[in-house]
């Protein structure tokens, strides 16, 4: 039945097929613009419409950056309740910069986060008012052309490689295929722990890298969950018996962790980026009240929980906890990945 509806759709994703393609081609014979600064931008972002992992890599750039480098992340804001130029202080909050920015300032609050919907105008803007910002990652930047990165990372999900996708709405594709040649990197994210050298070997064929791109792999590590607001991380074992409340748009590999480690779980599904309000806050209570045994726990994703904390009042003692997800590389890439990252930054010196 969903083949069928996706055949259905299929005459609409070739229309919209041909306006992106259009699109880049203007942008290719520079009839429509692209502006690059003589600093080192590094983007992250995918072909398709959610689900890859940007989030998390972002994240491990930055905890790998900010070792050696002053680093800033710019991200449009998505469903922010603002508009224009922003960066992140101590009274900021999910609903003035969006809920990824808003993880990103929680976790590293040493990191300059700004969002800003016109990049061309943000990076200088940000430059402007924090000068010692030696490298910017652009979150989900890579189809806004406007702007060329000196670094593209493009990720692709394992169980849905963009060689094998349809554009938008019969598949998930917002971008051509043919826009991976703008990428220097290419992942293939939330692959098994266990992936084998030989389908790695298919999947890099399948992809078909061109000389100056390189593809990595990487599996998604889930770390101990803690508390919402006390922060106290809890050791998850088979006894529990979990309710998981998340809004992002692919849930699926978090579900096969909770089904590998917890006696049973339950799920309250949102849309990405959902908005939670009293009445959803209600929900929860009354989903999480109708699961049996004393072991038993709200889980909700890192993305989710920068929403759900306007509740302090009613949540403060309630069992709600965050689950925080990392990339691994496997092969033993990780080193390589990271010295493309070093090499490319100390380029500008």
């Amino acid at each position: 039945m969903l083949r069928s509806f996706r055949y259905l759709l299929f005459p609409f994703s070739l229309i919209y097929g041909a306006a992106v393609w259009l699109r880049n081609r203007l942008f290719d014979n520079n009839i429509l613009k692209s502006s690059s600064f003589n600093f080192p931008l590094i983007c992250v972002g995918n072909l398709a419409a959610g689900g890859t992992g940007k989030t998390p890599m972002v994240e491990y750039l930055v905890k790998f950056l900010k070792k050696e480098y002053r680093t800033a992340t710019l991200s449009r804001g998505y469903k922010r309740k603002t508009t224009g130029f922003a960066i992140a202080d101590e009274n900021t909050t999910a609903l003035e910069i969006g809920d990824e920015p808003m993880q990103f300032h929680q976790k590293f609050p040493d990191v300059v986060v700004a969002v800003g919907e016109e990049r061309l105008v943000a990076i200088p803007q940000l430059l402007h008012e924090r000068p010692d910002t030696q490298v910017i990652i652009l979150d989900d930047a890579f189809q806004h052309r406007q702007v060329r990165a000196g670094l593209n990372i493009i990720l692709t999900d394992y169980s849905d490689l963009y060689t094998r996708d349809l554009m938008l709405p019969a598949g998930n594709l917002r971008d051509v295929r043919s826009s991976n040649r703008r990428a220097d990197i290419i992942i293939v994210t939330k692959c098994p722990a266990d992936l084998s050298e030989a389908e790695k070997k298919a999947i890099v064929n399948e992809i078909d890298p061109a000389a100056n791109q390189t593809v990595y792999f990487t599996t998604i590590v889930y770390d101990k969950p803690y508390q919402l607001f006390s922060k106290e991380e809890l050791n998850l074992t088979h006894d529990y018996s979990v309710l998981l409340v998340c809004g992002i748009a692919n849930p699926t590999p978090l579900k096969k962790h909770l089904t590998d480690t917890v006696h049973t779980y339950d799920m309250l599904r949102y849309a990405d980026h959902h908005i939670f309000h009293s009445n959803d806050l209600r929900d929860i209570k009354q989903q999480f009240e109708k699961i049996k045994g004393e072991k038993k726990i709200v889980l909700t994703t890192e993305k989710d929980a920068v929403r759900l904390e306007k509740f302090v009042n009613e949540l403060t003692d309630f069992p709600i906890y965050v689950i925080p997800i990392t990339h691994f590389f496997l092969f033993g890439s990780a080193a390589k990945f990271e010295d493309r990252i070093q090499q490319f930054i100390r380029s500008f010196r």
